[in-house]
């Protein structure tokens, strides 16, 4: 199993950034798919930006050139960095491992809200 446990939502002024952090622990981290997700007031849970084991990035396109995922397999931790948010931006983000055979792990979540 996974615990993962994410840390650095907060409160931001549009344009402003954050940085959230995601602690994984109690498996081996560098074999899972790790992803960042949020999930808005009254909306679906949806893909914010994902980095394969091997390193391979994907990102919404709502974020795109704003947002940038990493991941440090010595530490155990995935980040996400945000730029320029926007008030769209405000949500529920969620930490993700995925492991085909290991299985697929969830976060608790951190909020995030873009307010004037």
């Amino acid at each position: 199993q996974v615990q993962l446990v994410e840390t650095g939502g907060g409160l931001v002024q549009p344009g402003g950034s954050l940085r959230l952090s995601c602690a994984a622990s109690g498996s081996i981290f560098n074999i899972y798919d790790m992803g960042w997700y949020r999930q808005a007031i009254g909306k679906q849970r949806e893909l914010v930006a994902s980095i394969t084991r091997h390193n391979t990035i994907t990102y919404a396109d709502s974020v795109k050139g704003r947002f940038t995922i990493s991941r440090d397999n010595a530490k155990s931790m995935v980040y996400l960095s945000m730029n320029n948010l926007k008030f769209e931006d405000t949500a529920v983000y969620y930490c993700n491992a995925d492991h085909t055979l290991a299985g697929e792990y969830w976060g608790q979540g951190t909020q995030v809200t873009v307010a004037s």
